[in-house]
């Protein structure tokens, strides 16, 4: 499985943008995900998608701003970040699972995450 994140850029404050990340493999079973690293900061999760697409999880944070989809048919998840805050800067990298025991888990440790794209950067004005 291979991941490809796309979509970052530089937008203003309150603005908005929508990420992208393609596979190339069979994702549809694996649930996915979204994490961000901040320069000088740990990477932290962002949200994430059950492998059925029953359930999604987001940081506390973004809960109401962001909003984690997937297209199976695509092989293709997206993130929309609206509202967007100076302290969303940061890399984003979206991750595919480790085969999971549960169709409806979203794990948010990154050790459970065995396949990351390259990351794409989001920059945040004031």
């Amino acid at each position: 499985v291979q991941l490809q994140a796309s979509g970052g850029g530089l937008v203003q404050a309150g603005g908005s943008l929508r990420l992208s990340c393609a596979a190339s493999g069979l994702v549809s079973s694996r649930a996915m995900g979204w994490f961000r690293q901040a320069p000088g900061k740990e990477r932290e999760f962002v949200a994430g998608i059950s492998r059925n697409d029953a359930n999604t999880d987001y940081a506390d944070s973004m809960k109401g701003r962001f909003t984690i989809s997937r297209d199976n048919a695509k092989n293709t998840m997206y993130l929309q970040m609206n509202s967007l805050k100076p302290e969303d800067t940061a890399v984003y990298r979206c991750a595919a699972s480790s085969p999971l025991p549960g169709m409806g888990w979203v794990p948010r440790t990154s050790q459970l995450y065995a396949y990351w794209g390259q990351g794409t950067l989001v920059t945040v004005s004031s």
